[in-house]
């Protein structure tokens, strides 16, 4: 992330963000498939998550790819991101985030890390976050919760960027909040979109009964065939 994009005040004090979302993972529970290419509705799901994010108005997403990159950046043709490769994908999740705060170019407030599989997501919903952060009382990292259970998208100041990027904040950590409590600020959410997202078959079932659209994948019994 440039320098001069961190913890940029916009006139008027309006709150800016920028998203990077997570797209590199080996999707290894969901029985030989890639989760964020099965079809939601006619689109893969990666694209699903990327457009309802994109509504949300942010300054800029930048997509971390790693693993089937090539057919992930084809899923996404067309659509106003940035695509930032991770060669040290397999090391875990934080490696992603990293790459990703990392290439961020376009002045911003805040910085929301996103899961590509959350496709229950809508604009509004990524909005209520980034609005929660510009009122929350303290803090200055923001992660939701519904009914006891974390959820995501996290959010935090820009000015974090650096220590994210050297790994010395790791927005992932289950215990942050634990480790961080005068800096976390958990939102409290009246529904459970914030905790739904897609790593097994079951979840694909949930999530496409929950949209109310067929899964042909999952009724074929072959889920390793359903990637578009």
């Amino acid at each position: 992330m440039n320098e001069t994009a961190w913890d940029v005040v916009t006139p008027g004090g309006a709150l800016t963000f920028s998203a990077v979302v997570l797209a590199a993972g080996l999707s290894t529970r969901m029985q030989g498939a890639h989760k964020l290419l099965l079809p939601i509705d006619g689109q893969p799901a990666v694209r699903r998550t990327v457009e309802a994010l994109a509504q949300a108005g942010p300054e800029e997403i930048v997509v971390v790819t790693g693993f089937n990159g090539r057919e992930v950046i084809a899923a996404l043709d067309g659509l106003r991101v940035t695509f930032q490769p991770n060669p040290r994908y397999r090391e875990g999740q934080m490696t992603s985030v990293a790459a990703g705060v990392a290439a961020l170019n376009a002045p911003c407030n805040v910085v929301m890390i996103c899961l590509a599989d959350q496709v229950l997501l809508t604009a509004a919903d990524y909005r209520e976050l980034v609005d929660a952060f510009a009122t929350m009382p303290r803090g200055s990292i923001l992660i939701p919760m519904w009914d006891g259970q974390r959820g995501n998208p996290v959010l935090f100041a820009a000015s974090y960027a650096a220590e994210v990027i050297s790994g010395h904040v790791n927005p992932g950590c289950r215990k942050l909040i634990a480790e961080r409590p005068e800096e976390v600020f958990v939102h409290q959410a009246a529904h459970d979109r914030f905790i739904v997202d897609m790593d097994t078959p079951e979840d694909y079932a949930g999530v496409l009964e929950r949209l109310g659209v067929l899964g042909e994948a999952i009724g074929s019994g072959d889920l390793s065939k359903a990637h578009g």
